[in-house]
C-alpha cells in the first residue's frame, strides 16, 4: 500500500515538472503513409549541440517525415527531466543516459520506460583534468581536487571505476560545485580536475583558451567502465499502441547517423540552425570526438549500431551497484527491449559510410 502511494505521489509531482522545456518543431509532413502523420514529442537530456547531430539530420534532412513521423523536439533541464516526460507521456520519446535510466527504473512506482536503441555504445564519463597540475593519467588522481556537480551522472561510477583501478577513495578529495563555474575553476587552478562528459567540458576549455597539451582527458570507458551512454527510451502506452511508429524512428535516426558520419561538416551546419550563437569550429570538434570516442566503437563496428550485450550489461549494474544500492537488481530486458531495432544487416555502421 505504502508502495502505490510513493507511485501515485510521484507520478503527480512528475505531471507538474514536465511543463518546462524548449520546443523545436520537426519535419512534418505526409510520411510513408496514407494518412495523417504520427505526432511525436521528443525530449532531449541537455540543449542541442553537434553529439546530437543524427537525430538533427533526422529532422531537417525529412527522415522523420520519410517514416510518416512528425516530431517536435524539446530541450529537456536533465536526463532525470527527460525521462520523467517519458513515463508520464507528456513526450513519447527521448535521448538520455540510460544509466539514469536504470536508477529511475529502481524506483517504486514508476512506470516500466525502457530504451529501444543505443546511440552512445560508450558513455562520454570522464574526468578532465590539467597536465600542469601533476595529473596525466587516472592513478595520478589521487591526492588531487575534483570538482564535482550535483547531480553529476559520471561520478556515480567513481567507486567502481577506483576499485577496477586499485586507487584509495578516501584520497580523492569531492568538490561540490555549481555547472557555471565548473570549468572556470579548472581553468584558474582552483581544482586539479573536474568530472563530466568528455565531448563537453575537455572542448570548452580548449575554446576558453587552455593549451590543448595542457588536458588531460581520463575516459572512464578507457580504465574499465561498461557503462553504455546515451539511448533512445520510449513511453511504454506509445510503444505498445504504435510500435510501428517506435521502428520509424529509431530507422530515421540510425539513417541520420550514416549521413552525420558522411558529411560531418554539413551535418554541423544542420545543428547550428538549432542553436543560438554557435560555433561552426567548437560544434565541428564536438562532433568528431563523440563519433571517434563513443558511437563508432569497435563493438559498434563489429556488431552493429544500437543493441546492447547483455554480458557487458551485467557487468555494468555491478559496478552501477558499487555505489548504489538497488531496490531490484534489474536484468537486461529489464531495462533494454530490442524488438524495435532493425535487423542487424541494417545496422552496420562504417567509419566512412
Amino acid at each position: 500500500m505504502q508502495a502505490r502511494s510513493i507511485g501515485r505521489l510521484w507520478y503527480v509531482l512528475l505531471v507538474l515538472v514536465g511543463a518546462a522545456g524548449i520546443a523545436y518543431p520537426g519535419v512534418a509532413g505526409g510520411g510513408a503513409d496514407a494518412g495523417a502523420p504520427t505526432q511525436i514529442k521528443f525530449s532531449l537530456d541537455r540543449p542541442i549541440d553537434a553529439a546530437v547531430a543524427p537525430v538533427i539530420l533526422a529532422s531537417t534532412r525529412g527522415l522523420f517525415r520519410a517514416e510518416g513521423l512528425s516530431v517536435t523536439t524539446i530541450a529537456a533541464t536533465d536526463a532525470a527531466d527527460a525521462i520523467a516526460r517519458v513515463a508520464v507521456g507528456t513526450s513519447e520519446l527521448a535521448l538520455a543516459d540510460i544509466n539514469a535510466l536504470i536508477r529511475f527504473r529502481d524506483q517504486p512506482g514508476v512506470p516500466p520506460v525502457k530504451a529501444v536503441f543505443v546511440l552512445f555504445d560508450k558513455a562520454a564519463y570522464a574526468f578532465i583534468a590539467r597536465k600542469s597540475r601533476g595529473i596525466n593519467k587516472l592513478a595520478d588522481i589521487e591526492g588531487k581536487t575534483v570538482g564535482v556537480t550535483d547531480g553529476d551522472p559520471s561520478i556515480r561510477l567513481w567507486p567502481a571505476l577506483a576499485r577496477r583501478n586499485g586507487l584509495q577513495l578516501k584520497t580523492v578529495k569531492l568538490q561540490q560545485i555549481g555547472p557555471a563555474v565548473r570549468e572556470p575553476m579548472l581553468s584558474a587552478g582552483q581544482l586539479d580536475a573536474i568530472s563530466g562528459l568528455s565531448y563537453l567540458s575537455a572542448i570548452d576549455l580548449r575554446n576558453r583558451g587552455i593549451p590543448a597539451d595542457d588536458i588531460a582527458v581520463l575516459r572512464f570507458a578507457d580504465y574499465g567502465c561498461a557503462a553504455y551512454g546515451k539511448a533512445l527510451i520510449v513511453n511504454p502506452e506509445f510503444a505498445a499502441d504504435k510500435p510501428e511508429a517506435v521502428k520509424g524512428f529509431v530507422r530515421a535516426v540510425i539513417a541520420g547517423l550514416r549521413l552525420t558520419i558522411r558529411e560531418p561538416a554539413q551535418a554541423v551546419d544542420d545543428v547550428l540552425t538549432r542553436i543560438n550563437g554557435g560555433s561552426r569550429a567548437v560544434e565541428l570538434e564536438r562532433l568528431h570526438a563523440v563519433l571517434s570516442d563513443n558511437i563508432l566503437t569497435s563493438e559498434v563496428r563489429h556488431s552493429g549500431i544500437g543493441g546492447i550485450d547483455p554480458v557487458r550489461f551485467e557487468t555494468l549494474i555491478d559496478q552501477i551497484a558499487e555505489g548504489f544500492k538497488f531496490r531490484n537488481r534489474p536484468a537486461p530486458q529489464d531495462i533494454f527491449d530490442n524488438s524495435f531495432l532493425p535487423p542487424a544487416s541494417d545496422r552496420k555502421i562504417t567509419q566512412t559510410e
